[in-house]
C-alpha cells in the first residue's frame, strides 16, 4: 500500500518539475484555479505561509515598521510617473479597462507592485526632517502577467509583503535595505532552514528604478537558484520623480530618499525543492503545520486514552500536535504524514502503552527510537530542534559541494555541463559580458556576493582585469 502510494510522485531525479507538481498537489498545498496562472493556496500551504509572516513580521515591528495598506488598482498616469519602473513592468502588467458597463477613461494597473502608490503618499505627507523616517509594510496580493507558471514559484497572483520606506539621508536609505536583508535571512536561514549567498545584483538585474538591489540567492536540490527575496534601494530616484521634499534642521528643502523590499509565497517553492525527497515534503519543524502526528497502532481504549494524554501535554508543551484515529491502515497513514513533510510521527500500540513508552520516527533521516512517555515533554522539543538543525546542515552541505570555481570561459562551461549548481567566476562589469555568458550558457549573473574572493585578476568571459567575483547560476 505504502509503495503505491509513494508511486504517485515521480522520482525527483526522474522529473525534478514533475516532482515539484506532484509534490505540491498531492501534499495539498495549493491546487489550480479557473484564472490562467493563478493559484488555490490551499490550508496546509496557507498555514506555512503564516509561519513565514509571523517570524518575518516579529522582525520588522521590532524596528518600528507598521502594518498599512494600499488600493489594488494603479491609474495609469500615476505609474508612468516613473518611467523606469513602468518599462520594467509593461510586459507584466494587467489592465482594468471597463467598470461594470462603461469604459474607463483612464486604465488601471492591476498592482504589480506598489511603489509609485507609496510615493504619491509620502509627496503629501512629507514636509519636514520631523516626519521622516516613515516606515511602512503591507501584506497583500500583487499580479503580473507571468507566460509560464507553476504553483508558488511563478504564478500571476501571488502573496508578499512589500515594505516601502523614506528617509531623510541616503545613509539611512542603504542601512535599512541592508537591515531588511539581514531580517529576511533570519527567517529564510532559520525558520526555513535554507542557507543563501547573500550579495548585490549586478546593474543590468537590480530591480527597475532601484539605485541599488540586494539579494538572498540559495540553492536548490537540482543545483538551480532561486531568489529568496530582494531588498532595494531608490537614493531619491523616486523622490524627484513624485517631489517627496522634506525641510531639513537648516531650513533647506531636500528629497527623501527610499526603499522597498519583498518576500513572498515564491519561497514556499524553494522550501519544498530544497529540502523535499522521492516521498514528498520535508518540513522544517519551526513552519511545519503539525510538527507531530500521533499515529496509534491497533489501538484500544487504553490506548486511546494514553494518546489522547500525550497529544494534551505536548499542546501545552507549545508544540503543534495532531493525531490520526481514522480506520485507515497505519502504512497508509505513516506514507500520508512522511509524503506531508511533518517532522516527528508518533506511534504507539498496546505493546508500547505496556512499557510505558513509545516509538518516535524523524522525516528527515527516518530514524526510529523508543521514548519514555514519562521523557516526551523534554524530548520532542530536543528532537523538533536536532532536525531543524539537520535540515540546514544538509542544504548548507549540498550548496557547498555543488558551488564551483571557474578562472577560464571552458572551464566556466564544463563546470555548468557536467554540475549542476553555482559557479563562482570573475567579471570586468562589462554588461555585454553578463549577457553573452547568459546567451551561451544560459546562467545568469546572480549576485556580486558580499563575501568576495580573488579567483583571477581577469573576467571569465573576456580576459579584462576583473576585480569582481559573481556567482553565476541557471535560475528559476
Amino acid at each position: 500500500m505504502a509503495k503505491d502510494f509513494v508511486k504517485e510522485i515521480t522520482a525527483r531525479d526522474d522529473d525534478f518539475a514533475k516532482w515539484y507538481t506532484d509534490t505540491v498537489l498531492k501534499a495539498k498545498m495549493a491546487d489550480y484555479s479557473p484564472v490562467r496562472g493563478a493559484m488555490i493556496i490551499l490550508p496546509y500551504g496557507y498555514e506555512i505561509w503564516e509561519s513565514i509572516k509571523h517570524s518575518f513580521d516579529k522582525l520588522i515591528k521590532a524596528t518600528g515598521h507598521e502594518d498599512m495598506v494600499m488600493p489594488m488598482l494603479i491609474p495609469e498616469s500615476l505609474l508612468q510617473k516613473e518611467q523606469e519602473l513602468i518599462n520594467g513592468f509593461a510586459p507584466e502588467v494587467a489592465w482594468v479597462t471597463q467598470g461594470g458597463t462603461e469604459q474607463l477613461q483612464e486604465r488601471l494597473a492591476v498592482r504589480p507592485t506598489s511603489e509609485v502608490l507609496f510615493s504619491d503618499y509620502y509627496a503629501k505627507v512629507v514636509h519636514s526632517y520631523r516626519d521622516l523616517p516613515l516606515k511602512y509594510n503591507q501584506w497583500v496580493s500583487v499580479m503580473r502577467w507571468e507566460k509560464t507558471t507553476r504553483p508558488f514559484l511563478r504564478t500571476s497572483e501571488f502573496f508578499w509583503q512589500e515594505g516601502h520606506t523614506v528617509h531623510a539621508t541616503a545613509a539611512e536609505s542603504h542601512a535599512e535595505t541592508l537591515q531588511i536583508l539581514d531580517d529576511y535571512e533570519k527567517v529564510v536561514s532559520e525558520y526555513l532552514a535554507i542557507p543563501v549567498v547573500k550579495g548585490q545584483k549586478t546593474e543590468s538585474e537590480k530591480f527597475a528604478g532601484a539605485k541599488e538591489t540586494f539579494t538572498l540567492e540559495s540553492m536548490m536540490a537540482d543545483g538551480r537558484a532561486l531568489q529568496s527575496a530582494t531588498s532595494h534601494d531608490f537614493g531619491d530616484k523616486f523622490a524627484k520623480a513624485f517631489d517627496i521634499k522634506y525641510l531639513d534642521k537648516n531650513g533647506e528643502q531636500q528629497y527623501g530618499n527610499q526603499t522597498s523590499w519583498g518576500l513572498s509565497t515564491r519561497i514556499i517553492g524553494g522550501l519544498i525543492m530544497v529540502h523535499g525527497d522521492d516521498r514528498g515534503l520535508k518540513l522544517p519543524p519551526k513552519v511545519a503545520p503539525t510538527q507531530v502526528e500521533i499515529i496509534p497502532i491497533a489501538p484500544n481504549d487504553d490506548v486511546l486514552a494514553k494518546a489522547d494524554e500525550i497529544q494534551a501535554a505536548l499542546k501545552a508543551a507549545g508544540i503543534r500536535v495532531d493525531m490520526d484515529h481514522s480506520d485507515k491502515k497505519p502504512g497508509w497513514k505513516f506514507s500520508e504524514y512522511e509524503m506531508r513533510g511533518v517532522p516527528v510521527r508518533l506511534e504507539i500500540g498496546p505493546r508500547d502503552l505496556a512499557n510505558a513508552q513509545v516509538v518516535l520516527a524523524r522525516r528527515d533521516t527516518g530514524e526510529k527510537t523508543s521514548v519514555a512517555i514519562a521523557d516526551l515533554a523534554t524530548e520532542v522539543p530536543a528532537l523538533l530542534d536536532a532536525i531543524q538543525k539537520n535540515l540546514y546542515q544538509q542544504a548548507a552541505e549540498h550548496l557547498a559541494s555543488h558551488t564551483y570555481t571557474a578562472t577560464t570561459f571552458d572551464e566556466f562551461k564544463e563546470k555548468l555541463g557536467n554540475h549542476n549548481g553555482f559557479v563562482k567566476a570573475m567579471w570586468c562589469g562589462d554588461e555585454a559580458c553578463e549577457k553573452a555568458v547568459k546567451k551561451e550558457t544560459k546562467a545568469g549573473s546572480r549576485c556580486i556576493p558580499f563575501e568576495q574572493e580573488h579567483l583571477s585578476d581577469h573576467c571569465i568571459y573576456c580576459g579584462k582585469p576583473a576585480d569582481k567575483m559573481v556567482v553565476w547560476a541557471q535560475a528559476y
